[in-house]
């Protein structure tokens, strides 16, 4: 009888105060046995010892020690518990080791910064969650952050946007080690696309500023609201304010933190989402309704902005 097949071992970093969602998606991608996909020796391993706690209440017992990124041909952290912490020394001597005898480092969501602490991304791109990155880009100047896309792979090193995108990392990573095929079998297993078109743009909110309420021009920016089809510009929203243009650009730029032009383009594509998830209207119908005039304007911007068309997000979105 010949030697069973040695199974590709893939260590997942656990920690505590870890969330169970977090932990599970890499779990469930590389660890359970989907039929007609490849089999790996998975590994949960943490640098604490003992129970660990979820941030839901319950525990976790990890098996290995971080002695299992010794062997591991892919090494995944998850998540981390808190961007302003440093991990432990060990558990980034023991990631940068693996990385120098060839290991690839997956960094899913936060779980970028524990990367990026380790040394493992300088001079390299990378994406974290949207509502991180900005902090992320602070505090690691010599790291190129992408906050749109939902992963970026630089081939030793991965890294994923927020918290679902880790599905579509793993799936990645998958579908090229294994083919197509491989992934588009866990995917339908789990019930999700096998690739998602599109950035972590799509999910970013776009509300307008609380501090609107409080100023002179909340009014004007209540009407503009209001009247979004309408052809508004510089010129005649500083004539309704009684200001010069240079004047109302200024306190504009204050309140909002953008352009006329950038705050109405953002709340003329708000504006479309929500005629997209909310309404049947048809795309001609949105674009006239959110100030674009056109369906070709709507496709154009939209594209621009989310990486997918009107029609894509309202079948992502609402179903339709």
């Amino acid at each position: 009888m010949g030697q069973p097949t040695k199974l590709p071992v893939i260590a997942v970093v656990a920690f505590d105060q870890i969330s169970p969602f977090h932990l599970a998606v890499p779990c469930v991608v590389f660890g359970e046995a989907h039929p007609g996909a490849p089999r790996f020796d998975l590994r949960v391993c943490a640098a604490e010892v003992g129970t660990l706690r979820t941030t839901v209440g319950f525990g976790v017992t990890v098996a290995h020690g971080l002695a299992a990124l010794r062997t591991a041909e892919l090494i995944i952290v998850p998540s981390w518990r808190d961007p302003a912490e440093r991990p432990p020394e060990a558990l980034l001597k023991a990631l940068g080791a693996a990385h120098r005898r060839g290991a690839k480092i997956v960094g899913l969501c936060l779980g970028a910064f524990v990367l990026a602490e380790a040394g493992l991304l300088k001079g390299r791109s990378a994406t974290t969650h949207w509502s991180s990155a900005a902090e992320f880009a602070r505090r690691f100047p010599d790291v190129r952050v992408d906050a749109d896309v939902l992963y970026v792979d630089e081939g030793d090193v991965v890294t994923s946007a927020g918290t679902a995108a880790g599905i579509d990392c793993c799936l990645h990573l998958l579908r090229q080690q294994y083919g197509v095929a491989a992934a588009n079998t866990v995917a339908r297993r789990l019930v999700v696309p096998p690739h998602r078109q599109g950035g972590q743009s799509q999910y970013i909110e776009q509300p307008l500023p609380a501090t609107t309420r409080d100023s002179r021009l909340s009014g004007l920016l209540d009407e503009v609201l209001a009247t979004l089809p309408l052809a508004h510009s510089v010129d005649s929203l500083a004539a309704t304010a009684n200001m010069s243009r240079r004047t109302f650009t200024r306190h504009f730029r204050q309140l909002t933190g953008s352009t006329v032009h950038q705050w109405l383009l953002s709340q003329r594509l708000a504006r479309a989402q929500h005629l997209l998830e909310s309404t049947d209207q048809l795309v001609g119908q949105v674009a006239e309704l959110s100030g674009f005039g056109s369906a070709v304007a709507l496709r154009q911007h939209f594209h621009i902005a989310f990486g997918v068309s009107p029609r894509a997000w309202r079948q992502t979105f609402a179903g339709g």
